[in-house]
């Protein structure tokens, strides 16, 4: 009979990995190398994001909303803006509409290339994500032609957007995203072979991933069909539905493996709809934001908006005294939720195999502690 210890264990990972950098901490009971309880310690990253916020005036806490998920920092700014824009009754002009739908879409093959490359470089070998790397850079050198940076785009004002873009750049991003189809399908393909010890490990029941309330690729791998595009759909994530380019991904198998397949499957639906927004803007002129008033002012209240980041749902509770300042700001992240659920995974797993198991769930640090 084994010998039960408790030990605090961190992500053994490089930094070149995005779970590598400020890893999540655990508390580890384990028999005979075996976890049998985990607990995810969270904190090590902290910020005080949230009481940042009520010191900020609404166009600043935009600049400051995408800071904690930086691997998927458009969704966040833009899902913030929406709630803002909704509380005003700002209606966003059709072409920054369209155009921030592409932004949102071509982040998202953004980050699960990264995902899939670095995770492939961790544990398949070294070199093997070197051409998943090279597509998600292209990708990302077309984010920056439009925003002028390459993580944090601050690209998007309440009522629209800070600036329109090139003619040609729709059609750039398209050819961009549309390589990156077949290279995720090659990486998921390493990564979901029986041989790179995926399979079977650290499974999430969709009861837990229910429970845990977990949300993006990590609860659709687990049978949870839940996606805002589709769920809860605005105009044009409606008419990208209606033409077939957005269908839902869900598997059922809740283990490393299905979350990389989800990961790769989720790039081709995304290409299919950065090809559907360029088609829309090809044929739409006209502004990508409207007037606003020197100082924004939202109505006293409390508003709710929850966006599809690529890592899962991401919410804004707003408080308002009717000032120029969040009375409060409550930030609802993917990370923190999905994190949790590791304490119904993990159990069962091998030291060994941690840290493919605990990367498989797309954690990032700052999204945890934010």
């Amino acid at each position: 009979m084994g010998t039960m210890e408790r030990i605090r264990w961190s992500l053994p990972l490089s930094t070149r990995h995005p779970a590598g950098h400020g890893g999540p901490l655990f508390d580890l009971t384990v028999d005979e190398a075996v976890v049998v309880d985990a607990e995810v310690v969270p904190g090590r990253l902290h910020r005080g994001a949230e009481k940042l916020f009520e010191s900020r005036d609404y166009r600043a806490v935009l600049a400051l909303a995408n800071r904690h998920d930086w691997l998927g920092s458009f969704g966040s700014e833009l899902s913030l803006a929406q709630l803002l824009e909704a509380s005003l009754g700002i209606a966003v002009p059709a072409r920054a509409a369209w155009l921030r739908t592409l932004l949102a879409e071509a982040t998202r093959i953004s980050h699960h290339l990264l995902w899939l490359a670095a995770s492939a470089e961790e544990f398949i070998a070294p070199g093997a994500g070197r051409v998943g790397l090279a597509a998600r850079r292209d990708v990302v050198d077309r984010l920056e032609e439009y925003t002028g940076v390459r993580m944090h785009p601050t690209v998007v004002r309440i009522g629209g957007l800070r600036a329109d873009c090139e003619a040609s750049w729709p059609a750039a991003m398209v050819s961009s995203t549309a390589d990156a189809v077949q290279i995720a399908a090659d990486l998921a393909a390493d990564l979901t072979d029986p041989a790179a010890g995926m399979v079977g490990l650290a499974v999430l029941t969709p009861e837990d991933a229910w429970d845990f309330a977990t949300s993006g690729p990590v609860a659709r791998a687990s049978g949870v069909a839940l996606d805002l595009r589709l769920d809860r759909p605005d105009e044009c994530y409606g008419a990208l539905a209606d033409a077939g380019q957005l269908t839902a991904v869900v598997r059922g198998d809740g283990d490393p493996a299905t979350r990389f397949e989800v990961l790769a499957a989720q790039v081709a639906v995304s290409a299919a709809c950065v090809q559907g927004c360029a088609q829309q803007l090809a044929e739409l002129t006209g502004p990508v934001q409207v007037p606003l008033p020197r100082s924004i002012r939202v109505p006293e209240g409390t508003a709710y908006h929850a966006g599809e980041n690529p890592g899962g749902i991401n919410g804004w509770l707003l408080v308002s005294r009717g000032g120029p300042m969040p009375y409060r700001l409550k930030l609802r992240t993917s990370s923190y939720n999905n994190a949790a659920a590791l304490a119904a995974a993990l159990p069962g797993t091998e030291l060994a195999s941690l840290p493919a198991a605990v990367s498989s769930f797309f954690l990032l640090a700052g999204d945890i502690d934010k």
